[in-house]
């Protein structure tokens, strides 16, 4: 069986590199695709490519967040200046300052922040790229960890509502015939004393003919009000959402639709409810089938 996995989940991870030291925290909320958001220092820019690969080739569905840092400590490696791109920086500045004498020079963060000036060794290196794919490869693995976690006590929730809703389903079934008797004989002695006037006045029509048109009312009233096929989907869905979740694996689209086709028949069975009782038992399927939609929001 595969797990079931939660799109919400948190990981991070950590590495010496040339830069320093890198950390690295992953967030995941749910989202209807992947939607991979990057946060990390300008040395690192050029392999966003390789880290969106990596966590792309794990995850399928959520709205993930990566942050990335790198710390300097004492006797790591340091910064240095790139002399031609300060040089080509400085040239530029000359230039603006003589089309526009008002314009203000540039601080020294302006400098440092300038795109190039400030070199930082290893940075294009293999070696760094390895550690960051490694650290980025073992925080994407605890995620996972985390959301079958997750993922798996939302199974067990998902299975005690299927639960709640065959024995409501069952109790419904049960008191069904009982129920539809009793609204039946009501019905019958209301349309004998609406009907009762037309046998006591002038009329055509006998008590054998009074007596069959209260049948087909009766019967067509029985008809309408009989709730056993959509007892029988509501079973069978529910029986497919455990078969889901059972086979495990990706479930959040599959099951969020048997959601919709559940509180189909929640609502018919509302609509046809003849007793105070399937009222109620129809807005307590309602509550249980909102609930499981919730918890499915969170499911990959």
């Amino acid at each position: 069986m595969k797990p079931v996995a939660s799109m919400t989940g948190f990981a991070s991870a950590a590495r010496a590199t040339a830069l320093g030291q890198l950390t690295l925290e992953l967030r995941s909320v749910n989202s209807r695709f992947l939607d991979l958001a990057l946060r990390m220092p300008d040395e690192l820019r050029a392999l966003e490519p390789s880290v969106r690969e990596a966590i792309a080739a794990q995850l399928t569905r959520g709205k993930v967040e990566c942050r990335m840092a790198v710390g300097r400590g004492p006797g790591e490696s340091s910064v240095s200046l790139n002399a031609a791109a300060l040089a080509q920086l400085t040239a530029l500045s000359r230039q603006v300052n003589a089309a526009l004498p008002s314009a203000a020079p540039l601080s020294t963060a302006d400098v440092l922040g300038w795109p190039g000036v400030v070199e930082t060794p290893g940075s294009d290196s293999e070696e760094l790229r390895k550690a960051v794919i490694d650290a980025v490869s073992e925080a994407v693995s605890a995620m996972i960890a985390s959301r079958q976690r997750e993922g798996t006590a939302l199974r067990d929730v998902l299975i005690a509502h299927c639960e709640q809703i065959d024995r409501i389903a069952g109790q419904v079934k049960a008191r069904a015939p009982e129920l539809l008797v009793a609204v039946e004989r009501k019905l019958v002695e209301r349309l004998e004393q609406a009907l009762g006037s037309v046998l006591s006045n002038a009329s055509t029509l006998t008590r054998e003919d009074v007596s069959d048109r209260i049948r087909q009312e009766v019967t067509l009233y029985g008809l309408r009000m009989d709730v056993d096929e959509e007892i029988k989907r509501l079973t069978t869905h529910v029986a497919e959402v455990r078969r889901v979740l059972a086979a495990g694996g990706p479930v959040g689209r599959r099951l969020d639709f048997l959601m919709q086709e559940l509180n189909r028949e929640a609502n018919t069975l509302g609509s046809k409810a003849a007793a105070i009782e399937m009222t109620n038992a129809s807005v307590e399927l309602k509550i249980l089938i909102e609930q499981m939609r919730e918890q499915i929001q969170n499911l990959e």
